[in-house]
């Protein structure tokens, strides 16, 4: 399989209300992530190096952020001539901007329709992994499926936004899918991951749409499973997913495990993201980091454990920060001690402060606040 004939489609703005505190000023997919990353990223990064060179950002509101990070798709070698990336305005049935998937994907059947290519893979942003589709299209071709639905077999995450569960019986074939409000056993769980024949998906969504149909999950995928072809395909990797702000702090705090790094940054499969040139972090005399991702720009005179911290972030002299994510440009004082804290970019805490939050409840700092 070669990615020519897929083209890919990327919701942007698909449960921005599961994470208010971070989503208030853009959208999921220009959430940050890991230290250097946008959520987005994982998603485009996974459809670039599996040969998608056709890729469409559909976005709603908020989207500044986002078009300053996508700029014209070169850190994913996506501005070319032909094909490339596309970013998709936010208007749906009759111009409204849209309340649905379906509504969207109607949105945008233009675009769609004026594609050469035969397969549509469709992805959200509010769950981090990365992974290889080729395998997954192929089998798709191979089926001859109308829908594939990428799944993982594990307990489902309490804060999944969209908690669908499905049933496989034989040829992995899904014979049942169901909403459900979560599980303390292992069951199939949706991952927002879908390869789509470009066809059925017009067809299914004009008749949706005819009818005031407008939930992908009640109305196309389960009046599908029975009298259409669906089937789905697992996935085992680490799957990082965006519900809360819990869920949030415990997925970003996952990357500090190696394990789990190194299947989410595989060699094979880099992820791109745009590239900020920044100078080496600097640690001056004193400093301690403890098992922590620091990214490049930073200046380090105290003391770091268990914390993320993105680009051009300065730790004073003095300062304790523990179980910490401090976002691009913070600025953290001399002897200030801070643990279970997010900070979100440009955040001022003053020589002195001390802020502490919980595991399970980490205190958030909005953009630019001075505390």
């Amino acid at each position: 399989m070669t990615g020519n004939n897929v083209v890919g489609i990327i919701f942007s703005n698909m449960h921005d209300d599961k994470l208010r505190e971070l989503t208030d000023i853009r959208t999921m997919g220009s959430v940050p992530f890991g230290g250097r990353y946008r959520t987005i990223d994982f998603a485009l990064s996974n459809m670039v190096n599996s040969g998608i060179t056709k890729v469409g950002v559909i976005t709603k509101s908020n989207f500044q952020s986002l078009m300053d990070h996508l700029g014209s798709g070169k850190a994913w070698d996506l501005s070319r001539k032909h094909e490339g990336l596309f970013i998709l305005p936010p208007f749906g049935f009759n111009n409204s901007v849209y309340q649905s998937r379906v509504e969207a994907l109607n949105g945008i059947q233009n675009f769609l329709t004026q594609c050469k290519e035969d397969y549509v893979v469709m992805s959200d942003c509010h769950i981090v992994f990365t992974m290889d589709l080729r395998p997954v299209v192929a089998e798709h071709i191979a089926k001859n499926a109308d829908i594939t639905m990428v799944y993982k077999n594990s307990v489902m995450p309490a804060d999944l936004p969209e908690k669908i569960c499905v049933e496989v019986g034989r040829n992995r074939k899904i014979t049942d899918v169901l909403l459900t409000e979560g599980s303390a056993d292992k069951v199939n769980w949706g991952m927002g991951l879908y390869v789509i024949s470009k066809k059925f998906l017009l067809k299914v969504v004009a008749e949706a749409m005819a009818r005031n149909r407008l939930s992908f999950v009640r109305d196309i995928l389960q009046r599908s499973f029975e009298d259409c072809r669906v089937y789905g395909y697992k996935y085992d990797g680490f799957t990082g997913v965006l519900g809360s702000m819990k869920s949030y702090f415990e997925s970003s705090m996952e990357l500090l495990k190696p394990a789990v790094r190194s299947d989410l940054f595989p060699l094979a499969r880099p992820v791109y993201t745009k590239v900020r040139d920044e100078m080496p972090t600097r640690f001056g005399l004193g400093s301690k980091v403890v098992n922590s991702i620091i990214a490049d720009g930073c200046l380090i005179e105290g003391e770091v454990e268990n914390c993320i911290l993105f680009r051009g972030v300065t730790v004073g002299k003095g300062a304790k920060l523990k179980n910490c994510i401090i976002m691009q440009d913070s600025t953290v004082g001399n002897n200030t001690n801070l643990n279970y804290v997010v900070a979100d970019k440009d955040v001022v805490f003053r020589d002195g402060r001390s802020m502490m939050g919980f595991e399970s409840y980490p205190v958030y700092i909005s953009k630019g606040v001075e505390v």
